[in-house]
């Protein structure tokens, strides 16, 4: 059997590190901070939204419970009751960021629309609690995500997560989330949110602390043979296949995406292939190759967190 991992010595196989390329030079340049914080993804989410009759609309009756059509941006996105309360991107993402302003906490903000039916916030916190692991150049932010939906593909939630300045990818394996309490009216929605201040402190005197120590030990564990950990990973959480085919035992496309990024940001990082890249070498795939809604790529996230970290 091979050994995949290994705490003290390591052996690249298999396949060799990719040629330079402006795509992983423009993911990977570590040249300074800044250029992750000041190049985050700035979707427009504040797309125009509002909640019609369909009878208005159609000119018919319509079914009880389908009474009414969300509308995002001319498309009609979503059918819905009349008990349904729609929460408007204005409303809640507006609310969450006076929350942080509120905490007097310093962030960066970055924005993704998912084609008028999903959206993000993810509130990247530029603080003294920035963690490294074990190398100044892979920086680790607390983030805080608040999602909504007008499709109803999610639900309306906020949580704690972490952002990794390396790849720019959020990384999902925060279980704290924010509470908040919605209340509908005939007319309206009204949305009561917390206060922030406790929640990120506790979030960072325990969960944060806690979860990044288990980056740190990942970190220890060298990967012997990148294919092999790959494919070990890949047979645990079938997020695709490892092979081209049945009749084809080579790597898929999406396997050498995860073999090249890894062997790529060890040589960037100048560190040897360990549990740690490799867990965000799937993960980059996990959010820029599948094709994922956001609640999916935050539990195979944390899927493929707890494989990879059980290997330690």
């Amino acid at each position: 059997m091979t050994l995949i991992v290994a705490k003290v010595t390591w052996l690249i196989t298999g396949i060799s590190i990719p040629t330079i390329t402006e795509y992983y030079q423009k993911m990977f340049n570590l040249n300074s901070k800044a250029m992750y914080l000041q190049n985050l993804q700035q979707d427009e989410i504040f797309v125009p939204s509002e909640m019609k009759s369909l009878k208005t609309l159609t000119q018919m009756e319509s079914r009880r419970g389908l009474e009414n059509a969300i509308i995002s941006n001319g498309k009609i996105v979503n059918v819905v009751s009349n008990s349904y309360g729609h929460i408007p991107n204005q409303l809640f993402f507006k609310k969450a960021e006076e929350m942080l302003t509120d905490a007097q906490l310093n962030f960066h903000k970055r924005t993704i629309n998912k084609n008028d039916r999903s959206f993000i916030t993810d509130f990247i916190i530029d603080d003294k609690s920035q963690f490294t692991v074990k190398n100044h150049k892979d920086l680790i932010l607390p983030m805080l995500r608040f999602k909504n939906s007008y499709d109803g593909s999610e639900k309306t939630s906020g949580h704690f997560g972490f952002y990794r300045e390396v790849c720019s990818n959020g990384l999902h394996v925060s279980q704290a989330e924010i509470e908040f309490s919605i209340k509908h009216s005939k007319n309206n929605t009204h949305l009561i949110m917390p206060r922030l201040n406790n929640l990120f402190d506790k979030f960072l005197d325990n969960e944060f602390y806690t979860i990044t120590k288990k980056f740190d030990k990942m970190k220890e564990f060298k990967i012997i043979d990148t294919q092999e950990f790959v494919k070990a990973i890949l047979d645990k959480t079938k997020l695709f296949r490892y092979e081209c085919s049945d009749k084809n035992s080579d790597p898929s496309k999406k396997s050498r995406e995860v073999i090249e990024i890894l062997n790529y940001e060890a040589l960037l990082l100048n560190e040897e292939p360990n549990l740690w890249l490799g867990y965000n070498a799937f993960n980059s795939v996990l959010h820029n190759v599948l094709k994922k809604s956001f609640g999916q790529q935050e539990r195979l996230d944390k899927k493929l967190f707890d494989e990879v970290y059980a290997m330690a």
